[in-house]
């Protein structure tokens, strides 16, 4: 009998009194990519984890194969061929890429029963080189770049014959040409009978993939049936269940003086080199380039996690000094990182200990006054409309665009002036984006200088004043007015020459 890849019946699940996910049901084929659409908090993680077996169901009935369970367990999903590259990088940082690619599935000597090392180093390295990854199967985890720990994700389920492969988010952190690959893969996946499922906030890439599109709003199914009978607006209006209107507000236009200046910064592994810029109160300053360009390393100088060299440095016109996180925050500077759960949040934390991490002193009399730290995040929780059950809710419980969320409350909660945010919408959905470029509005207005680093173009256009273009670890041109736009951006990140600009520029866009 031919058996479907993948049915769910009536699949519910409740966290305390919070039913999160409502008598969802589907039924998928072979070679056909499932799109999965709906708001942080609309149950699209937790129907993911059920799947894989991380969450048990309250209610209904997963077949994987023909195989019926009301309780699937992640040996039972890894038996039955389902593999996940999830949001959150599940890998150990002090192991190297082969041993996180063969983690809990090693080989072994036939003969001797050892770790046969190389066999996984050489099996590791054919499927980096199919993932066109420029990565060595010996280097530690804790030495990659957040684009590559997600390209060593995607290289763990192709080691394996998985049947159904799930993906929440994996190109959030790639490049264009990482992407490229990633897409191709899955078409060969799909080519050999490969069941997927794809979660993405991007809905171009929606349409460019997917055969069928589930959305689930508020944790119940509001559509199933063929991607092409919806454009992007109709995805997106039945998301949220509203017309969404002007994305982006109108920039600030009370630009005060200098907030933050640095002149011919470079950092001693010439991961930057010669870069001066200066952000004004008032002011967004965009960092645009390709991953890998520097972009994140001019923050990690800033911010003092990253040692460096400099002319001048300085803050409101006074010279300083940072050569630490701790300094960076005692002179009111704070940095949003681009891994908010490596570096950010601590996830066995509930949401006022979250919030507090940093700028606990405020709360200590001499003991820490938990009654107002608890009032303080409940101000933030409704300020920032984060969903929870409860404020002593541990935040890993949390949706990720609502943990981002909380890590953007908890660096409020220093009361910076001057605020690097680097990839502040990876993995949200468009009404939650829709609120954070209304916060950062907010908080220009009220005389905050803002760095923004984004590979989101229209994130830079959207909201940026001027915008600084990388490209391999300088700085190419600096656009502002009507010179910010998606041509030009591209044009310098990518060192088009100018001949052949028109031509490349429309194919690296389209």
């Amino acid at each position: 009998m031919n058996t479907v890849p993948l049915k769910l019946e009536n699949i519910a699940k409740s966290f305390g009194q919070n039913l999160v996910l409502k008598d969802v049901s589907i039924e998928l084929n072979r070679g056909e990519v499932l799109g999965i659409l709906g708001e942080n908090g609309a149950g699209k993680s937790t129907l993911l984890k059920i799947i894989n077996g991380v969450y048990e169901a309250s209610r209904g009935i997963v077949e994987i194969e023909g195989h019926r369970f009301e309780k699937v367990t992640p040996e039972l999903a890894k038996a039955h061929g389902v593999a996940m590259i999830p949001q959150e990088f599940n890998l150990v940082p002090t192991l190297s890429v082969f041993e996180n690619v063969f983690l809990g599935r090693e080989l072994r000597h036939p003969i001797t029963k050892l770790l046969d090392k190389r066999s996984m180093r050489q099996k590791t390295a054919e499927v980096l080189t199919e993932l066109e990854a420029n990565l060595d199967p010996d280097a530690t985890i804790e030495t990659l770049s957040v684009a590559q720990k997600q390209m060593v994700e995607v290289a763990k389920i192709l080691i394996f014959d998985a049947r159904i492969v799930i993906m929440d988010e994996p190109t959030t952190v790639l490049t264009d040409k990482e992407v490229a690959v990633l897409f191709r893969v899955v078409e060969s996946l799909k080519a050999k009978g490969v069941t997927l499922l794809f979660i993405s906030h991007k809905l171009k890439e929606i349409k460019s993939m997917c055969d069928r599109l589930l959305i689930l709003r508020d944790g119940e199914p509001v559509y199933f049936d063929a991607v092409s009978a919806l454009s992007e607006h109709d995805m997106a209006v039945r998301m949220v269940g509203r017309e969404l209107n002007q994305i982006y507000p109108a920039k600030n236009e009370d630009i005060g003086e200098v907030a933050l200046e640095i002149n011919e910064l470079s950092d001693t592994q010439n991961r930057v080199k010669d870069v001066s810029l200066q952000v004004r109160r008032g002011e967004v300053l965009g960092l645009a380039g390709l991953i890998g360009s520097g972009r994140t390393e001019i923050a990690e100088c800033i911010f003092g996690l990253r040692k460096c060299q400099f002319t001048s440095f300085k803050k409101d016109g006074a010279d300083i000094r940072v050569k630490s996180p701790k300094d960076a925050f005692n002179l009111n500077i704070a940095l949003l990182s681009e891994d908010r759960q490596g570096a950010g949040l601590v996830m066995n934390f509930d949401l006022p200990q979250n919030i507090t991490l940093v700028s606990l002193k405020k709360y200590l009399k001499p003991l820490i006054d938990h009654k107002k730290a608890l009032d303080v995040a409940g101000q933030y929780k409704g300020e920032f409309s984060i969903k929870s059950d409860s404020l002593t809710m541990e935040v890993g419980r949390l949706s990720g665009g609502n943990q981002q969320k909380v890590y953007l409350a908890k660096l409020m909660d220093t009361n910076p002036d001057v605020l690097i945010l680097d990839e502040p919408t990876r993995g949200i959905d468009v009404n939650a984006k829709k609120e954070i470029y209304h916060f950062v509005n907010e908080l220009t207005q009220k005389g905050i200088a803002v760095l923004l680093i984004s590979s989101e173009l229209e994130e830079i256009i959207g909201l940026s004043h001027r915008v600084i273009v990388m490209r391999e670890a300088r700085q190419v041109a600096e656009l502002s007015g009507s010179d910010i736009n998606e041509e030009k951006i591209m044009y310098y990140a990518a060192g088009v020459n100018q001949d052949s600009a028109e031509e490349t520029l429309s194919g690296a866009i389209a």
